[in-house]
This record gives C-alpha cells, structure tokens and sequence, in this order.
C-alpha cells in the first residue's frame, strides 16, 4: 500500500497517471519528512530556550551560517523535484500531444464547456468536424450558440447529464468556459485544466478501463460551486462509436425534417 493510499487517494485510469501518481508519491514522502523534522526542531526550541533555562535574553542571535546553508539545501531539492520530475513529464505529455494529433486523426474529440454550475459536452457528430460556435447565437435551445448556417454542425450532439469516452482510445477534450474560470478535473485520470472564458484549450489522455466516476469543478467559481459536478462513463470502444453515430444521426434527422 502506497502513501497516496493511505491519503484516500482513487485509483489510477489512465495510460500516464502512474507517472503523476509516482511524483506525488515522492512529493508527499518528502513532506512527511519536513513535518517530522519542523515538529522536532519546534520542541527542542521549546525545550532549550524556555524562559527559566535562559532567563537573560540574547542580543547578538546565531553567529553561524547553518540557518544559510539549511536555506540553499531547501531551493536546490525544490529545484531539483521542479526540474527531475514536473517538467520532463510536462514535456512528455505536451510532445505526445503532437504526436497524437499527428497520428491519431480519429482519436475522438469532445468540447467541454463550464458554466455556473453545470457542464456541458459538445461531441463533432460523424463528420468528426465542430460545428461553428458564436455566443451571440446562443438561446434557450442553442446553448453553446452553434451556427445552424453551418453544415458542420448539423449532426453535432449535446451532452449535459454525462460524458461518455471509449477505452483504451486516446482522447482529446477542448476545454472552455461561458461565464467565469472554473477547473474541469477528473481525479482518477489524472487530469486537470482551467477553463477560461473565451480560450479554448486542449488536453488528452487514454482512459485503460471501464469506469464511472465523477468530473468536478476544481476552481472556486461561486456559491454553488460544490454543486458543480457531473458524471462519467468510459465504455467499451464498439459500444462508443455505436452510440456515438446514433446519437449523431438523430440530430441530422432532426435537421433534415
């Protein structure tokens, strides 16, 4: 049993969340380890310089240079964890990013848009192609505000109860928000990322099993933040694509009549 375990942490899903697993594991040991060590220190000041053991107070402090060297000790692990561990995986997974839009033209792609409180997936339909999107279009029907002069978007499908993903598929999420900043994570992928009104951001990953869980909103963004969470579902890839065209062909029908 690891530390993160012992922390509650939920079990990894993802292709690359051992390797993030793996850096929070050393992250957490080492904090374990300076909590020790303060907690220490902390009672032997307490201990040494009680009033009635040093009744006169010491005007000239420590003529030493430990507290200096401790000092520069600390940066050069922090350096050395930000430099050894956070950026090189940073740098995998942005250079594998490319290589999966690159190679992958198929992966499938889901918009993910936040808005007080509630999430809202827009799937490009069988075209594999996002309808165009305007916020001055958007209505009580329409709302993400898709063009519906756009051909693009004619068999382009909604989701607001779930999201639904194949296994073991990379998949790619274009993340963005209507109103204010909030934080699309899904803990057991090991994912996170702000979305920012206005911007549209991609991240990825590869679900390795069938699972469902939660997506929540990791930024505080107003009173009924707690509130903002979702649903789930990584299915088998036959079954994905099967609803994924039904659904799809549903919305042409619609637009067809």
């Amino acid at each position: 049993m690891s530390i993160l375990d012992l922390l509650g942490n939920p079990s990894n899903s993802s292709q690359h969340g051992e390797q993030v697993d793996q850096m929070n594991a050393v992250i957490h040991w080492l904090m374990l380890v300076l909590f020790v060590g303060w907690t220490i220190f902390f009672f032997v000041c307490l201990f040494k310089f009680w009033h009635k053991r040093n009744a006169k107070a010491s005007y000239t402090g420590v003529k030493n240079h430990v507290s200096t060297h401790l000092e520069i000790g600390v940066v050069i692990v922090e350096a050395v964890f930000l430099l050894g561990f956070a950026f090189p995986l940073w740098a995998e997974r942005t250079d594998t990013f490319d290589r999966v839009v690159a190679n992958d033209p198929d992966a499938p792609r889901v918009r993910v848009v936040g808005q007080q409180y509630s999430w809202t997936y827009h799937y490009p339909g069988n075209d594999g192609i996002f309808g165009r999107t305007d916020n001055s279009l958007i209505t009580g029907d329409n709302s993400l505000g898709i063009d519906p002069d756009d051909p693009n978007g004619d068999d382009d499908f909604l989701s607001t109860s779930i999201l639904r993903l194949p296994v073991d598929r990379n998949t790619i999420l274009q993340v963005s928000s209507k109103d204010v900043i909030h934080n699309f994570a899904i803990v057991p992928m090991r994912i996170q990322q702000d979305c920012i009104p206005g911007s549209e951001i991609p991240m990825w990953f590869r679900p390795v099993e069938k699972i469902e869980t939660f997506v929540v909103c990791a930024q505080l963004c107003g009173e009924a933040h707690a509130n903002m969470k979702g649903s789930m579902e990584v299915i088998d890839a036959n079954e994905y694509f099967e609803w994924a065209k039904s659904r799809s062909d549903e919305e042409l029908a619609k637009k067809n009549k």
